[in-house]
Protein backbone atom coordinates (compact mmCIF):
# COMPACT_ATOMS: atom_id res chain seq x y z
CA UNK A 1 0.00 0.00 0.00
CA UNK A 2 1.14 3.58 -0.72
CA UNK A 3 3.20 4.77 2.27
CA UNK A 4 2.08 8.38 1.86
CA UNK A 5 -1.58 7.36 1.88
CA UNK A 6 -1.12 5.20 4.99
CA UNK A 7 0.44 8.13 6.85
CA UNK A 8 -2.34 10.54 5.87
CA UNK A 9 -5.09 8.02 6.75
CA UNK A 10 -3.59 7.40 10.20
CA UNK A 11 -3.25 11.14 10.74
CA UNK A 12 -6.86 11.73 9.72
CA UNK A 13 -8.09 9.03 12.13
CA UNK A 14 -6.10 10.69 14.92
CA UNK A 15 -7.83 14.03 14.28
CA UNK A 16 -11.27 12.42 14.31
CA UNK A 17 -10.50 10.57 17.54
CA UNK A 18 -9.32 13.74 19.28
CA UNK A 19 -12.36 15.66 18.08
CA UNK A 20 -14.82 13.10 19.39
CA UNK A 21 -13.06 12.78 22.75
CA UNK A 22 -13.26 16.55 23.22
CA UNK A 23 -16.85 16.55 22.02
CA UNK A 24 -17.93 14.51 25.04
CA UNK A 25 -17.14 17.57 27.19
CA UNK A 26 -19.38 19.89 25.15
CA UNK A 27 -22.89 19.91 26.63
CA UNK A 28 -24.38 23.18 25.40
CA UNK A 29 -24.30 25.83 22.71
CA UNK A 30 -21.97 28.05 24.75
CA UNK A 31 -19.30 25.36 24.71
CA UNK A 32 -19.85 24.62 21.02
CA UNK A 33 -19.79 28.23 19.76
CA UNK A 34 -17.34 30.06 22.09
CA UNK A 35 -15.59 27.23 23.99
CA UNK A 36 -17.06 28.55 27.26
CA UNK A 37 -14.92 31.72 26.78
CA UNK A 38 -11.94 29.90 28.19
CA UNK A 39 -9.41 29.98 25.34
CA UNK A 40 -5.97 30.95 26.64
CA UNK A 41 -3.57 33.02 24.51
CA UNK A 42 -1.92 29.76 23.46
CA UNK A 43 -5.14 28.04 22.40
CA UNK A 44 -6.39 31.19 20.68
CA UNK A 45 -3.11 31.48 18.78
CA UNK A 46 -3.19 27.88 17.61
CA UNK A 47 -6.81 27.90 16.53
CA UNK A 48 -6.38 31.23 14.67
CA UNK A 49 -3.13 30.40 12.89
CA UNK A 50 -4.29 26.89 12.02
CA UNK A 51 -7.46 28.38 10.53
CA UNK A 52 -5.51 30.99 8.55
CA UNK A 53 -2.96 28.59 7.03
CA UNK A 54 -5.31 26.72 4.74
CA UNK A 55 -5.63 25.77 1.10
CA UNK A 56 -5.18 29.34 -0.09
CA UNK A 57 -2.07 29.95 2.03
CA UNK A 58 -0.41 26.69 1.03
CA UNK A 59 -1.54 25.02 -2.21
CA UNK A 60 -3.00 28.25 -3.62
CA UNK A 61 -0.03 30.52 -2.77
CA UNK A 62 2.51 27.94 -3.93
CA UNK A 63 0.55 27.85 -7.21
CA UNK A 64 0.79 31.64 -7.51
CA UNK A 65 4.50 31.43 -6.62
CA UNK A 66 4.90 28.82 -9.36
CA UNK A 67 3.58 31.34 -11.90
CA UNK A 68 4.50 34.79 -10.53
CA UNK A 69 7.34 34.27 -8.04
CA UNK A 70 8.23 36.42 -5.02
CA UNK A 71 5.28 38.83 -5.22
CA UNK A 72 2.92 35.98 -4.31
CA UNK A 73 3.91 36.78 -0.71
CA UNK A 74 1.33 39.56 -0.67
CA UNK A 75 -1.57 37.11 -0.39
CA UNK A 76 -0.58 35.80 3.06
CA UNK A 77 1.21 39.06 3.95
CA UNK A 78 -2.04 41.01 3.56
CA UNK A 79 -3.78 38.50 5.79
CA UNK A 80 -1.06 38.93 8.42
CA UNK A 81 -1.55 42.71 8.44
CA UNK A 82 -5.30 42.22 8.92
CA UNK A 83 -4.59 39.86 11.83
CA UNK A 84 -2.54 42.55 13.59
CA UNK A 85 -5.48 44.97 13.30
CA UNK A 86 -7.73 42.28 14.79
CA UNK A 87 -5.27 41.80 17.67
CA UNK A 88 -5.00 45.41 18.81
CA UNK A 89 -7.98 47.34 17.47
CA UNK A 90 -11.02 45.24 16.55
CA UNK A 91 -10.63 42.15 18.73
CA UNK A 92 -10.46 43.61 22.28
CA UNK A 93 -13.39 45.96 21.72
CA UNK A 94 -15.77 43.43 20.19
CA UNK A 95 -14.75 40.82 22.82
CA UNK A 96 -15.80 43.17 25.63
CA UNK A 97 -19.15 43.70 23.94
CA UNK A 98 -19.61 39.95 23.40
CA UNK A 99 -18.99 39.23 27.08
CA UNK A 100 -21.26 42.02 28.34
CA UNK A 101 -24.18 41.05 26.09
CA UNK A 102 -23.49 37.28 25.97
CA UNK A 103 -22.93 37.17 22.21
CA UNK A 104 -22.02 33.91 20.47
CA UNK A 105 -21.61 35.00 16.84
CA UNK A 106 -20.82 38.07 14.77
CA UNK A 107 -24.48 37.94 13.73
CA UNK A 108 -25.44 38.48 17.38
CA UNK A 109 -23.38 41.68 17.33
CA UNK A 110 -24.91 42.90 14.04
CA UNK A 111 -28.40 42.29 15.45
CA UNK A 112 -27.55 44.18 18.64
CA UNK A 113 -25.76 47.05 16.87
CA UNK A 114 -28.08 47.45 13.87
CA UNK A 115 -31.11 45.19 13.46
CA UNK A 116 -32.35 41.67 12.96
CA UNK A 117 -32.88 42.49 9.26
CA UNK A 118 -29.25 43.47 8.72
CA UNK A 119 -28.12 40.39 10.61
CA UNK A 120 -30.16 38.19 8.29
CA UNK A 121 -28.90 40.02 5.17
CA UNK A 122 -25.23 39.57 6.07
CA UNK A 123 -25.68 36.04 7.38
CA UNK A 124 -27.33 34.98 4.14
CA UNK A 125 -24.52 36.40 2.02
CA UNK A 126 -21.89 34.92 4.33
CA UNK A 127 -23.47 31.49 4.11
CA UNK A 128 -23.16 31.57 0.30
CA UNK A 129 -19.60 32.85 0.36
CA UNK A 130 -18.52 30.50 3.12
CA UNK A 131 -19.73 27.46 1.23
CA UNK A 132 -17.42 28.54 -1.59
CA UNK A 133 -14.57 28.93 0.92
CA UNK A 134 -15.20 25.46 2.34
CA UNK A 135 -15.17 23.97 -1.13
CA UNK A 136 -11.77 25.59 -1.73
CA UNK A 137 -10.29 23.74 1.24
CA UNK A 138 -11.72 20.45 -0.02
CA UNK A 139 -10.16 21.06 -3.45
CA UNK A 140 -6.78 21.52 -1.73
CA UNK A 141 -7.15 18.21 0.09
CA UNK A 142 -8.16 16.50 -3.14
CA UNK A 143 -5.01 17.68 -4.97
CA UNK A 144 -2.82 16.30 -2.19
CA UNK A 145 -4.46 12.90 -2.33
CA UNK A 146 -4.32 12.97 -6.14
CA UNK A 147 -0.55 13.49 -6.18
CA UNK A 148 0.39 11.08 -3.39
CA UNK A 149 -1.99 8.24 -4.16
CA UNK A 150 -3.55 8.95 -7.59
CA UNK A 151 -6.95 9.32 -5.90
CA UNK A 152 -9.54 10.91 -8.17
CA UNK A 153 -10.45 14.52 -7.34
CA UNK A 154 -14.03 13.65 -6.39
CA UNK A 155 -12.98 10.92 -3.96
CA UNK A 156 -10.34 13.23 -2.48
CA UNK A 157 -13.02 15.87 -1.87
CA UNK A 158 -15.24 13.30 -0.17
CA UNK A 159 -12.44 12.11 2.11
CA UNK A 160 -11.56 15.68 3.15
CA UNK A 161 -15.19 16.51 3.88
CA UNK A 162 -15.67 13.39 6.01
CA UNK A 163 -12.60 14.01 8.17
CA UNK A 164 -13.35 17.67 8.82
CA UNK A 165 -17.08 17.27 9.37
CA UNK A 166 -16.78 14.37 11.77
CA UNK A 167 -14.38 15.96 14.25
CA UNK A 168 -15.90 19.44 14.12
CA UNK A 169 -19.49 18.24 14.51
CA UNK A 170 -18.48 16.56 17.76
CA UNK A 171 -17.17 19.51 19.72
CA UNK A 172 -17.36 22.74 17.73
CA UNK A 173 -14.86 25.47 18.62
CA UNK A 174 -13.35 23.62 21.59
CA UNK A 175 -12.81 20.48 19.53
CA UNK A 176 -11.26 22.52 16.72
CA UNK A 177 -8.98 24.43 19.12
CA UNK A 178 -7.51 21.23 20.60
CA UNK A 179 -7.15 19.47 17.24
CA UNK A 180 -5.52 22.63 15.84
CA UNK A 181 -2.60 22.20 18.28
CA UNK A 182 -1.68 18.92 16.61
CA UNK A 183 -2.29 20.37 13.14
CA UNK A 184 -0.18 23.46 13.80
CA UNK A 185 2.84 21.45 14.95
CA UNK A 186 2.64 19.35 11.79
CA UNK A 187 2.15 22.40 9.51
CA UNK A 188 5.03 24.50 10.85
CA UNK A 189 7.47 21.59 11.16
CA UNK A 190 6.57 20.19 7.75
CA UNK A 191 6.96 23.47 5.85
CA UNK A 192 10.07 24.50 7.78
CA UNK A 193 11.77 21.28 6.65
CA UNK A 194 10.32 21.22 3.15
CA UNK A 195 11.47 24.69 2.04
CA UNK A 196 15.24 24.07 2.57
CA UNK A 197 14.98 20.68 0.86
CA UNK A 198 13.17 22.21 -2.12
CA UNK A 199 15.79 24.96 -2.43
CA UNK A 200 18.62 22.43 -2.17
CA UNK A 201 16.99 20.28 -4.86
CA UNK A 202 17.36 23.11 -7.42
CA UNK A 203 20.93 23.99 -6.40
CA UNK A 204 20.33 26.68 -3.77
CA UNK A 205 19.64 30.35 -4.46
CA UNK A 206 22.11 30.49 -7.35
CA UNK A 207 20.67 27.36 -8.93
CA UNK A 208 17.13 28.71 -8.56
CA UNK A 209 18.07 32.02 -10.19
CA UNK A 210 19.91 30.28 -13.03
CA UNK A 211 17.06 27.85 -13.72
CA UNK A 212 14.38 30.57 -13.71
CA UNK A 213 16.47 32.84 -15.97
CA UNK A 214 17.12 30.04 -18.46
CA UNK A 215 13.42 29.23 -18.67
CA UNK A 216 11.95 32.75 -18.72
CA UNK A 217 14.74 35.01 -19.96
CA UNK A 218 16.38 37.79 -17.99
CA UNK A 219 13.55 40.34 -18.19
CA UNK A 220 10.76 37.96 -17.16
CA UNK A 221 13.03 36.44 -14.49
CA UNK A 222 13.56 39.90 -12.99
CA UNK A 223 9.77 40.22 -12.66
CA UNK A 224 9.61 36.72 -11.16
CA UNK A 225 11.98 37.80 -8.36
CA UNK A 226 10.37 41.25 -7.90
CA UNK A 227 8.02 42.19 -5.02
CA UNK A 228 5.70 43.81 -7.58
CA UNK A 229 5.97 41.14 -10.25
CA UNK A 230 2.34 40.07 -10.02
CA UNK A 231 1.23 43.64 -10.83
CA UNK A 232 0.15 46.68 -8.82
CA UNK A 233 -3.56 46.08 -9.48
CA UNK A 234 -3.38 42.55 -8.10
CA UNK A 235 -1.32 43.57 -5.05
CA UNK A 236 -3.71 46.42 -4.21
CA UNK A 237 -6.58 44.00 -4.71
CA UNK A 238 -5.05 41.59 -2.19
CA UNK A 239 -4.54 44.44 0.32
CA UNK A 240 -8.09 45.79 -0.03
CA UNK A 241 -9.67 42.34 0.00
CA UNK A 242 -7.62 40.47 2.60
CA UNK A 243 -6.68 43.07 5.24
CA UNK A 244 -10.31 43.74 6.18
CA UNK A 245 -11.26 40.09 5.71
CA UNK A 246 -8.82 38.99 8.39
CA UNK A 247 -10.02 41.48 10.97
CA UNK A 248 -13.79 41.14 10.40
CA UNK A 249 -14.24 37.49 9.38
CA UNK A 250 -17.18 35.93 11.30
CA UNK A 251 -15.09 32.79 11.88
CA UNK A 252 -12.14 34.70 13.34
CA UNK A 253 -14.37 37.03 15.38
CA UNK A 254 -16.11 33.95 16.80
CA UNK A 255 -12.76 32.53 17.91
CA UNK A 256 -11.91 35.87 19.55
CA UNK A 257 -15.23 35.67 21.44
CA UNK A 258 -13.90 32.45 22.99
CA UNK A 259 -10.87 34.18 24.59
CA UNK A 260 -10.66 34.20 28.39
CA UNK A 261 -9.44 37.83 28.57
CA UNK A 262 -8.15 40.77 26.53
CA UNK A 263 -4.53 39.84 27.07
CA UNK A 264 -5.19 36.48 25.41
CA UNK A 265 -6.62 38.34 22.40
CA UNK A 266 -3.76 40.79 22.03
CA UNK A 267 -0.94 38.30 22.44
CA UNK A 268 -2.55 35.22 20.85
CA UNK A 269 -3.91 37.09 17.82
CA UNK A 270 -0.72 39.14 17.33
CA UNK A 271 1.41 35.97 17.37
CA UNK A 272 -0.93 34.58 14.73
CA UNK A 273 -0.27 37.66 12.55
CA UNK A 274 3.51 37.49 13.03
CA UNK A 275 3.64 33.80 12.11
CA UNK A 276 1.57 34.51 8.99
CA UNK A 277 3.99 37.23 7.87
CA UNK A 278 6.97 34.88 8.30
CA UNK A 279 5.29 31.70 7.05
CA UNK A 280 4.27 33.49 3.83
CA UNK A 281 7.78 33.03 2.42
CA UNK A 282 7.72 29.21 2.66
CA UNK A 283 4.98 28.17 0.17
CA UNK A 284 6.13 30.93 -2.20
CA UNK A 285 9.68 29.61 -2.17
CA UNK A 286 8.52 26.01 -2.65
CA UNK A 287 6.32 27.08 -5.57
CA UNK A 288 9.26 28.90 -7.20
CA UNK A 289 11.48 25.84 -6.77
CA UNK A 290 8.74 23.65 -8.23
CA UNK A 291 8.68 25.84 -11.35
CA UNK A 292 12.48 25.59 -11.65
CA UNK A 293 12.33 21.79 -11.44
CA UNK A 294 8.95 21.00 -13.06
CA UNK A 295 8.06 23.88 -15.41
CA UNK A 296 5.50 21.91 -17.42
CA UNK A 297 2.85 21.13 -14.78
CA UNK A 298 -0.61 21.31 -16.37
CA UNK A 299 -2.18 22.58 -13.14
CA UNK A 300 -0.20 25.06 -11.02
CA UNK A 301 -2.08 23.97 -7.89
CA UNK A 302 -0.24 20.67 -8.17
CA UNK A 303 3.06 22.54 -7.62
CA UNK A 304 3.11 22.18 -3.83
CA UNK A 305 2.15 18.50 -3.46
CA UNK A 306 4.44 17.61 -6.39
CA UNK A 307 7.37 19.43 -4.77
CA UNK A 308 6.65 17.78 -1.42
CA UNK A 309 6.65 14.33 -2.99
CA UNK A 310 9.55 14.64 -5.45
CA UNK A 311 12.09 17.01 -3.87
CA UNK A 312 12.82 15.43 -0.49
CA UNK A 313 13.44 12.09 1.27
CA UNK A 314 10.44 9.91 2.09
CA UNK A 315 10.35 10.74 5.81
CA UNK A 316 10.47 14.49 5.22
CA UNK A 317 8.14 14.17 2.26
CA UNK A 318 5.57 12.30 4.35
CA UNK A 319 5.66 14.95 7.08
CA UNK A 320 5.46 17.75 4.51
CA UNK A 321 2.44 16.21 2.78
CA UNK A 322 0.80 15.66 6.15
CA UNK A 323 1.47 19.36 6.80
CA UNK A 324 -0.46 20.36 3.68
CA UNK A 325 -3.27 18.00 4.64
CA UNK A 326 -3.29 19.50 8.15
CA UNK A 327 -3.41 23.03 6.74
CA UNK A 328 -6.42 22.30 4.57
CA UNK A 329 -8.29 20.40 7.29
CA UNK A 330 -7.60 23.03 9.97
CA UNK A 331 -8.98 25.82 7.82
CA UNK A 332 -11.91 23.68 6.71
CA UNK A 333 -12.99 23.31 10.35
CA UNK A 334 -12.85 27.11 10.78
CA UNK A 335 -15.05 27.47 7.71
CA UNK A 336 -17.52 24.93 9.04
CA UNK A 337 -17.60 26.98 12.23
CA UNK A 338 -18.62 30.08 10.26
CA UNK A 339 -21.24 28.15 8.31
CA UNK A 340 -22.71 26.46 11.36
CA UNK A 341 -22.98 29.63 13.41
CA UNK A 342 -24.38 31.64 10.51
CA UNK A 343 -27.10 29.15 9.62
CA UNK A 344 -28.05 27.71 13.02
CA UNK A 345 -27.89 30.78 15.23
CA UNK A 346 -27.97 33.81 12.95
CA UNK A 347 -30.73 32.52 10.67
CA UNK A 348 -32.56 29.49 12.15
CA UNK A 349 -32.79 30.55 15.79
CA UNK A 350 -33.13 34.29 15.09
CA UNK A 351 -35.93 34.08 12.52
CA UNK A 352 -37.66 30.72 13.09
CA UNK A 353 -37.13 29.46 16.66
CA UNK A 354 -36.08 32.33 18.96
CA UNK A 355 -36.87 30.30 22.09
CA UNK A 356 -34.73 27.32 21.08
CA UNK A 357 -32.95 25.81 24.10
CA UNK A 358 -29.17 25.57 24.36
CA UNK A 359 -29.28 21.78 24.03
CA UNK A 360 -31.60 21.85 21.01
CA UNK A 361 -29.46 24.53 19.37
CA UNK A 362 -26.42 22.29 19.88
CA UNK A 363 -28.22 19.35 18.23
CA UNK A 364 -29.35 21.48 15.31
CA UNK A 365 -25.86 22.95 14.88
CA UNK A 366 -24.35 19.48 14.57
CA UNK A 367 -26.92 18.54 11.93
CA UNK A 368 -26.19 21.76 10.03
CA UNK A 369 -22.47 20.92 10.08
CA UNK A 370 -23.16 17.60 8.39
CA UNK A 371 -25.46 19.17 5.77
CA UNK A 372 -22.90 21.89 4.99
CA UNK A 373 -20.29 19.18 4.50
CA UNK A 374 -22.46 17.59 1.81
CA UNK A 375 -23.17 20.90 0.03
CA UNK A 376 -19.48 21.83 0.21
CA UNK A 377 -18.60 18.61 -1.60
CA UNK A 378 -21.00 19.44 -4.43
CA UNK A 379 -19.53 22.94 -4.86
CA UNK A 380 -15.94 21.66 -4.73
CA UNK A 381 -16.69 19.38 -7.67
CA UNK A 382 -17.99 22.33 -9.74
CA UNK A 383 -15.60 25.20 -8.77
CA UNK A 384 -12.46 25.10 -10.98
CA UNK A 385 -9.69 25.98 -8.50
CA UNK A 386 -8.85 27.03 -4.95
CA UNK A 387 -8.25 30.75 -5.46
CA UNK A 388 -11.51 31.18 -7.37
CA UNK A 389 -13.35 29.73 -4.39
CA UNK A 390 -11.46 31.90 -1.91
CA UNK A 391 -11.92 35.10 -3.90
CA UNK A 392 -15.70 34.57 -3.99
CA UNK A 393 -15.74 34.48 -0.19
CA UNK A 394 -13.22 37.22 0.58
CA UNK A 395 -14.69 39.62 -1.97
CA UNK A 396 -18.25 39.13 -0.74
CA UNK A 397 -17.24 39.50 2.90
CA UNK A 398 -14.99 42.54 2.53
CA UNK A 399 -17.41 44.46 0.31
CA UNK A 400 -20.53 43.81 2.38
CA UNK A 401 -19.23 43.72 5.94
CA UNK A 402 -16.02 45.75 6.36
CA UNK A 403 -17.53 49.24 6.42
CA UNK A 404 -20.64 48.46 8.54
CA UNK A 405 -18.63 46.49 11.10
CA UNK A 406 -15.62 48.79 11.46
CA UNK A 407 -17.52 52.10 11.45
CA UNK A 408 -20.28 50.61 13.58
CA UNK A 409 -17.75 49.42 16.13
CA UNK A 410 -15.99 52.75 16.48
CA UNK A 411 -18.63 55.33 15.56
CA UNK A 412 -21.89 55.69 17.51
CA UNK A 413 -23.60 57.48 14.58
CA UNK A 414 -23.52 54.40 12.33
CA UNK A 415 -27.10 53.32 11.59
CA UNK A 416 -29.02 50.43 10.12
CA UNK A 417 -29.93 52.47 7.01
CA UNK A 418 -26.29 53.32 6.43
CA UNK A 419 -25.19 49.70 6.97
CA UNK A 420 -27.76 48.33 4.50
CA UNK A 421 -26.93 51.03 1.94
CA UNK A 422 -23.20 50.41 2.31
CA UNK A 423 -23.43 46.62 2.00
CA UNK A 424 -25.94 46.62 -0.86
CA UNK A 425 -24.24 49.43 -2.78
CA UNK A 426 -20.79 47.87 -2.48
CA UNK A 427 -21.95 44.41 -3.56
CA UNK A 428 -24.00 45.71 -6.51
CA UNK A 429 -21.13 47.86 -7.80
CA UNK A 430 -18.68 44.97 -7.46
CA UNK A 431 -20.99 42.63 -9.38
CA UNK A 432 -21.51 45.23 -12.10
CA UNK A 433 -17.77 45.80 -12.54
CA UNK A 434 -16.95 42.11 -12.32
CA UNK A 435 -19.41 40.98 -14.98
CA UNK A 436 -19.98 44.19 -16.95
CA UNK A 437 -16.49 45.63 -17.00
CA UNK A 438 -14.29 42.49 -17.08
CA UNK A 439 -13.36 42.87 -13.42
CA UNK A 440 -11.79 46.32 -13.89
CA UNK A 441 -12.51 49.09 -11.42
CA UNK A 442 -11.46 52.73 -11.08
CA UNK A 443 -7.89 53.68 -12.07
CA UNK A 444 -5.62 50.72 -11.19
CA UNK A 445 -8.15 49.18 -8.80
CA UNK A 446 -9.98 45.97 -9.59
CA UNK A 447 -13.72 45.42 -9.12
CA UNK A 448 -13.47 44.25 -5.50
CA UNK A 449 -11.18 47.11 -4.40
CA UNK A 450 -13.51 49.66 -5.98
CA UNK A 451 -16.54 48.05 -4.34
CA UNK A 452 -14.90 48.16 -0.90
CA UNK A 453 -13.96 51.83 -1.27
CA UNK A 454 -17.48 52.65 -2.45
CA UNK A 455 -19.03 50.86 0.54
CA UNK A 456 -16.84 52.88 2.93
CA UNK A 457 -17.80 56.15 1.19
CA UNK A 458 -21.50 55.28 1.47
CA UNK A 459 -21.15 54.28 5.12
CA UNK A 460 -19.24 57.47 5.97
CA UNK A 461 -21.84 59.68 4.25
CA UNK A 462 -24.61 57.90 6.13
CA UNK A 463 -23.13 59.04 9.44
CA UNK A 464 -24.36 62.56 8.57
CA UNK A 465 -27.44 61.75 6.47
CA UNK A 466 -28.87 58.84 8.53
CA UNK A 467 -27.27 59.14 11.99
CA UNK A 468 -28.22 56.46 14.50
CA UNK A 469 -30.51 57.34 17.41
CA UNK A 470 -29.75 54.13 19.32
CA UNK A 471 -27.81 54.42 22.59
CA UNK A 472 -24.16 53.30 22.26
CA UNK A 473 -23.19 49.81 23.34
CA UNK A 474 -21.33 49.36 26.61
CA UNK A 475 -17.77 48.27 25.87
CA UNK A 476 -16.21 49.08 29.22
CA UNK A 477 -13.50 46.69 30.54
CA UNK A 478 -14.80 43.40 31.88
CA UNK A 479 -13.35 40.35 33.58
CA UNK A 480 -14.86 36.88 33.32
Amino acid sequence: MNGYLVAIVLYALLLIAIGWCIGKRVKGAGGFFVAGRQLSMGLLFTTLIAANLGAGSTVGVAGIGYKFGVSSWWWIGSAGIGSMILAYIVGPKIWRISCRYNLYTLGDYLDLRYSKFFRGLISGMMAIGTLALFSGQLIGIAWILNVVAAIDKIWGILIGACVTTLYFAAGGLLSAAIVNIVELIVILLGFSLAAPYALSYVGGCNGLTTAITSKLGSEAAAQFFSWKGIGATTIIGYLFMLIPSFCISPGLIGKVYGAKNEQAIRIGTALNGIVQLIFAFLPVLIGMCAFAAFPDLTNRELALPTAMKEMMPFAVSTLALAAIFAAEVSTADAVLYMLTTSISKDIYQTFFHPNLSERDLLKFSRRVTLICGVVGVALAIVIPNILTALQIFYSLMSVSLAAPLLLGLFCDKASQKGAVLSAAGGVLLTLFLQFGNSGKGVWILNATSTGILFSFVLMFMSLFVFPSTKPPLDDSPIEI
